[in-house]
């Protein structure tokens, strides 16, 4: 049990329930119904989101000795070998698992391997660090996309809103230990104001129904222009009525109270246990946030399904810090 609880921190297991609403979304925002192939690249971003978590402890082992003693790596619970084999194991595993949702996956998913890598060894603290971060997120949303459709393209416009609140998120946690200055926790509300406003107001591109049609023929997860219309169509029942408007609206709202009132907190007192709420309040907003961006894109039960991840992260949360 102690080493299965070891191995669930070093993970962090809470945060796993962040990662699967990025391919969901970013297909739905190409204009897709997501399919066998969006399910690859959710396992690619498993793999890939665990592997930065071990790499992360395994290249911050020296740094959490003095400030993170109780981390399972300078505790001694968890050798660092076994951390870095489990990076380079699950590294693996999330590019063989996009190369099996085709060439487009396999082409998103080496960069971001590559930004994950890269962050976790030498960009987390350079001015780069966030920026990377919210890079990598991004390209998490478009490996959805590229897995389903092919055209990772026509989610941009989404996953740079979802990269903008990672960026918010990381540049928070750079303080995450030390407090002491509330530009950061400010600066993030600001953001997180900003893009409940574009949440709440649509207009997302490739609105799509659930119930759209899956692609063309010989073209496993593709869909063409007869396809996109359709869904569309079957789309704006989410879209541009008065129920889709509702739920972009309630989930626009649920973003904004789970990142906003931590930040809120730590800007008024930059003390260290509220700075790591505001950056656990961040991560836990992923999901609304991803939801939205379904819900924007026209994708109702899609949000839905997202949104249902948040409590089950809320639950792991209460036994395994999301930080």
């Amino acid at each position: 049990m102690s080493r299965r609880r070891a191995w669930a921190e070093l993970l962090r297991l809470p945060a796993l329930f962040t990662v699967p609403g990025d391919a969901l979304s970013g297909a739905v925002a190409a204009g897709a119904r997501p399919g066998p192939r969006t399910l690859l690249a959710i396992g690619s971003s498993l793999c890939l989101y665990e592997a930065g978590m071990a790499l992360n402890d395994w290249a911050d082992r020296a740094e959490d000795a003095a400030e993170r003693p109780h981390r399972p790596l300078p505790s001694g619970r968890i050798r660092p070998s076994s951390a870095l084999a489990a990076a380079c194991a699950l590294t693996t595993a999330g590019l063989g698992l996009a190369a099996g949702a085709g060439r487009p996956a396999l082409t998103m998913a080496t960069p971001l391997a590559a930004t994950v890598w890269a962050y976790d060894l030498g960009l987390k603290h350079t001015p780069a660090g966030p920026v990377a971060m919210a890079a990598a997120r991004g390209l998490d949303h478009l490996l959805g996309a590229a897995a389903t459709t092919g055209r990772p393209r026509d989610a941009l416009s989404s996953a740079a809103l979802l990269g903008t609140h990672t960026l918010a998120v990381t540049t928070v946690s750079r303080r995450e230990t030390q407090g002491g200055t509330s530009l950061p926790p400010l600066a993030a509300l600001a953001a997180t104001a900003v893009l409940t406003r574009v949440l709440a107001r649509g207009g997302g591109a490739g609105a799509l129904g659930d119930s759209g049609a899956p692609g063309t023929p010989g073209a496993p997860g593709r869909c063409g222009p007869s396809a996109r219309s359709g869904a569309a169509r079957s789309g704006s029942v989410w879209g541009g009525s008065a129920p889709g408007q509702a739920l972009r609206t309630g989930l626009a709202a649920a973003y904004a109270v789970t990142a906003g009132r931590p930040y809120t907190h730590a800007a008024l007192n930059p003390s260290p246990p509220l700075t790591q709420r505001a950056v656990g309040g961040g991560i836990r907003a992923t999901i609304p946030l991803q939801a939205a961006l379904a819900a924007r894109a026209g994708a109702g039960l899609t949000a839905l399904a997202i949104a249902a991840l948040a409590p089950l992260g809320r639950r792991y949360a209460k036994k395994v810090s999301i930080t």
